[in-house]
């Protein structure tokens, strides 16, 4: 069990402590992953295209091509879902789909809570939480309930499916491994407090073991077995962790309420490096060559080179925290803020491209989704904007607070809300 010290010269104490734990600023929401790899077969053609103006569409097709062996891992080697919050490791918040102008409202569930959990697809059926305390599995086709298990406390996490199991964690402390055809419960993990934020996963170092890496506000990121629920290793932080932890490259990467990014060796949990954030990293990391993209609760977002463990750039814009994750694709990174707006900058220097404004803050966390970003509102709606432009193309009133993230499959987009339902919305009825 590490613990990381006080040398970057940051301020911990009651104070902050309480604020992670208790303000509506950090409690009832949730985060997840994506995971993007590159190949350098693709690289000349890519360069070429990104030299043409207008062709996003095609740019991020190729990138995504690269993806199918890595963010769909956990569901099959064929299948196209949304396996987990961020849609892979890395959360990088895109999905390989083009999603039309326009979509029509194929069908809700209506759950006993509010629904800040983000949905996962997998195997032709939707996971999410609810404050009512279940972890539902819903048939992606019908919205037809499946099964429902129940845990002591509301479930704010994503949950991660991997193979035949789903993972979620709930406020009552517990990490829960599920059977994904029946909910049967397999194994329960106990940590000191409530675990807000999604599982993420990792193979292990040796042999053909999965991984279930999840933070805690007991201060700590867990790592277990996901066959057993044994623990594998525990690294101590010295504040509170809300979001989920990004994996590549062999290592995790976790922010938290101590301001610190940690950067974590995912064989045995030693401590790599630890770079300042700034400020309360509420939400989670997004990774990519290794770099690390995140925004904090002081009104920043912040690229960080995990080699040096400096800042590559900040954006600062208006005084507004931004607590939603980033989604990235390859010349777009798009996050919201409780300014009330969507986010566009440029992920090579940080300067905006473009902000969409909306009704009220922004802490759903957008998926870029070809040529279009998909991203609800605690105004009450699920938007869809242009990437290029952040026009908006299409939205729709589900009559309360979004600030759970979507989950995109194909052509259909799953979300909660907190009137209680789970929405998803298609192409066709």
């Amino acid at each position: 069990m590490l613990r990381p010290g006080h040398a970057l010269g940051l301020r911990y104490g009651p104070g902050a402590r309480q604020l992670c734990k208790s303000s509506g600023a950090l409690d009832g929401k949730e985060f997840g992953n994506g995971w993007l790899v590159r190949r350098d077969l693709n690289r000349d053609w890519a360069l070429r295209k990104r030299k043409q103006a207008g062709r996003l569409v095609e740019l991020t097709s190729i990138l995504l091509l690269a993806w199918a062996g890595g963010a769909w891992a956990a569901t099959g080697p064929t299948e196209v879902g949304w396996p987990m919050f961020r849609g892979g490791p890395a959360l990088l918040g895109v999905a390989p789909a083009q999603l039309p102008p326009k979509l029509n409202l194929l069908w809700s569930f209506k759950t006993q809570g509010p629904v800040k959990s983000s949905p996962a697809i997998a195997q032709g059926r939707v996971f999410v939480g609810s404050d009512d305390e279940h972890l539902y599995a819903l048939d992606l086709r019908t919205g037809r309930k499946l099964w429902a298990f129940k845990t002591d406390g509301p479930i704010e996490s994503s949950p991660l499916v991997l193979e035949d199991r789903v993972f979620v964690g709930s406020d009552d402390s517990a990490l829960y491994a599920l059977e994904v055809a029946s909910g049967k419960l397999l194994w329960k993990y106990l940590t000191g407090d409530k675990i807000v934020g999604g599982p993420n996963w990792a193979k292990a170092p040796t042999g053909s073991a999965h991984w279930v890496l999840v933070g805690s506000y007991d201060n700590k990121l867990h790592c277990v077995d996901a066959a057993t629920g044994k623990s594998n290793w525990v690294y101590e932080t010295t504040s509170y962790i809300n979001g989920s932890p990004a994996v590549s490259g062999g290592v995790t990467v976790v922010g938290g309420c101590d301001a610190i990014l940690h950067v974590v060796a995912l064989a045995d949990g030693r401590k790599l490096k630890q770079v300042e954030g700034g400020a309360y990293i509420a939400g989670s990391v997004a990774l990519q060559d290794g770099l690390a993209y995140f925004g904090n609760m002081e009104n920043e977002v912040r690229c960080v080179d995990l080699q040096t463990g400096t800042n590559r750039w900040v954006y600062r814009d208006r005084p507004f925290a931004f607590y939603s994750s980033p989604a990235l694709a390859s010349d777009r990174l798009v996050i919201g803020s409780r300014d009330k707006r969507v986010h566009c900058l440029n992920p090579a220097n940080g300067r905006a491209h473009w902000a969409f404004a909306t009704r009220a803050k922004v802490d759903s966390s957008p998926v870029i989704c070809g040529d279009k970003v998909v991203v609800g509102s605690d105004d009450g709606r699920l938007y869809l904007l242009s990437l290029a432009e952040g026009k908006e193309l299409w939205s729709y009133d589900l009559g309360d607070a979004v600030s759970s993230s979507p989950a995109v499959a194909g052509t259909r987009v799953v979300v909660g809300s907190q009137d209680g339902a789970v929405y998803c919305f298609g192409t066709s009825k």
